[in-house]
């Protein structure tokens, strides 16, 4: 027997011997337990709910690979389908619709599109109310389907029409409160044509000369006061089978060949059914009974009376 062996046989022969060994519990027992199993439920049941809930949202609101209900993230750039809401502004390059639906823009209130500049400044504004249509910008344009065409524009300094014809439909016309500059102004086929201006004149200029035409109707001029045909240069030229004029004074014819101040031939004279046209030194023109001499020769006493 080693040295060793004999110690330890001795130690073991030392140490007191009892009956009942003492054992010591390890773990967690009673409320502590049943707190745990609870918490441990509670989690498990919050999980099961938020699965569930997160299966519901995305099964709602229509989640994809591609997008988000009616957003699809496509390679050229965003696609909204149905009717969209946007509570904030929005800001994008291009908005165009499908090929087989309009692109319809709705609001409550008015809907405003700006343009603005790199500095952020407003170059472009088109606000469509429930009152009015308003477009501020530098130059408006409407141009033909095409593109190509300019049908309306508008600046500060002229507005042009580009269309082939301008229609005004309304029953009081079109009022100009300036000039009018336009080289061909015609009524619609079997309808009349009326220039008038009801307080002041109406001046046809023209540098080459001014064409009037009534393929199938009347010419009528009518003024208040005084009717003035001029030509700095030329000559008034008026061709017709019959030229009329009317309500023009008449002097009587007697054999002294004086003229009286009526109306009508004197009594005593023969009646005459033969007239002339005479003119007086300042343009007057009137009516003479045509006898055997002219009697256009003596003028002074009707012509101060007409």
């Amino acid at each position: 027997m080693t040295r060793e062996q004999y110690i330890l046989a001795t130690q073991q022969n030392s140490l007191p011997r009892t009956d009942h060994p003492q054992f010591y519990p390890v773990g967690i027992y009673g409320w502590r337990k049943r707190c745990l199993y609870f918490f441990v439920l509670l989690l498990l049941v919050t999980m099961i709910v938020n699965l569930a809930m997160t299966i519901w949202i995305l099964k709602v609101m229509n989640f994809t690979v591609d997008g988000m209900g009616n957003l699809r993230v496509t390679r050229k750039g965003i696609r909204l389908e149905g009717i969209s809401e946007f509570l904030l502004p929005l800001y994008v390059k291009e908005i165009h619709s499908r090929k087989d639906s309009p692109l319809v823009l709705q609001s409550d209130r008015n809907v405003t599109v700006n343009a603005r500049n790199h500095m952020g400044q407003l170059t472009g504004q088109l606000t469509v109310g429930a009152d009015a249509v308003e477009a501020q910008c530098k130059r408006f344009e409407v141009r033909a389907s095409d593109g190509g065409k300019v049908l309306f524009s508008a600046d500060e300094d002229e507005i042009v029409i580009g269309a082939d014809r301008l229609k005004v439909t309304g029953t009081e016309g079109a009022v100009f409160g300036h000039s009018v500059e336009t080289p061909h102004i015609r009524a619609e086929p079997s309808q009349d044509l009326k220039l008038e201006s009801p307080t002041r004149s109406l001046v046809m200029e023209a540098p080459r000369g001014v064409q009037v035409n009534a393929a199938a109707g009347d010419l009528k001029a009518t003024c208040r006061k005084e009717l003035h045909l001029q030509s700095t240069e030329g000559e008034i030229f008026l061709n017709a089978d019959t030229i009329r004029l009317g309500n023009l004074p008449m002097g009587s014819f007697s054999s002294s060949s004086s003229f009286s101040s009526s109306s009508s031939p004197s009594s005593s004279a023969p009646r005459q059914t033969v007239y002339e046209l005479c003119a007086c030194p300042n343009g007057k023109l009137y009516l003479s009974p045509a006898g055997a001499g002219s009697t256009c020769q003596s003028t002074s006493n009707i012509c101060l009376w007409s």
